[in-house]
């Protein structure tokens, strides 16, 4: 049976990309698709019905045909645009980041349903949360899960004998924490795993909702050892530099 030529969807906008004088390249996520790449034609123009429907972030429902090397956007409507953040920008720098991360870790043409609830459910949560760094960590982790690459904090990755309370390494190529007597066996890069972090990083795992983790107090040191590993562990994974991650340590949050 043909595969039908046009496909309606919802999606987040993940990125924007100019395409001659008035189009734009747009890497869009969707629950039942994963990654998408499309064309939307004129989109630059003023007049463009689609412009203020496709801006970055939004949620919009979409009708788009299938194109031999870049699918086509047809129509185009905003579902949500996270207006709250929008003019706050240690809130838009996180929302940056956070796309970027969708960007490399979503497949094209596998679906994404429980990634794609994190995205909403962590747009949602920053447009009012004071605690933007936290819900970073969070969907971090919650990220990793969904990709299948949650990292083991319990036990030695390694040898696998339970870890006990104390200050740790963090073995990027072997995706978790080593204890000592493997640690002086190992060849790979490590990074401090401090036992406050552990704690900290052990608590997030364990929680797939965010209002259970808003409430947590940590400390400003712990978190930005937090961000130091699982950015790391994460540049390590994608093979590259998450870009906007620069931006988000220029406006640090209050």
């Amino acid at each position: 049976m043909p595969q039908p030529r046009t496909y309606r969807t919802e999606a987040v906008v993940l990125r924007q990309t100019p395409l001659g004088e008035a189009d734009r390249i747009l890497t869009l996520c969707a629950p039942d698709i994963g990654k998408i790449r499309a064309v939307a034609k004129g989109v630059r123009r003023t007049k463009s019905r689609l412009g203020g429907n496709l801006e970055l972030l939004n949620r919009v429902s979409v009708s788009v045909s299938v194109g031999r090397n870049l699918d086509i956007i047809n129509e185009a409507y905003a579902i949500a645009t996270f207006s709250r953040f929008r003019s706050d920008l240690p809130r838009v720098s996180r929302a940056l980041y956070i796309a970027e991360l969708m960007d490399n870790f979503l497949i094209e043409g596998s679906a994404a349903r429980p990634a794609y609830g994190l995205l909403l459910n962590a747009l949602r949560w920053l447009e009012t949360t004071p605690n933007l760094d936290l819900l970073l960590r969070w969907f971090e982790m919650r990220l990793l899960d969904c990709a299948g690459y949650m990292p083991e904090l319990t036990d030695c990755v390694e040898c696998r004998s339970p870890l006990q309370p104390a200050d740790h390494t963090f073995a990027c190529d072997s995706g978790g924490v080593l204890c000592p007597d493997c640690r002086v066996s190992s060849d790979g890069a490590l990074i401090p795993a401090p036992l406050n972090v552990m704690k900290t990083l052990r608590f997030l795992q364990r929680q797939p909702q965010f209002a259970a983790v808003e409430p947590l107090a940590v400390s400003r040191g712990a978190l930005a050892a937090a961000e130091r590993l699982m950015r790391t562990y994460i540049r390590h994974i994608v093979e590259r530099e998450i870009k906007s991650a620069h931006f988000v340590s220029l406006t640090l949050a209050n």
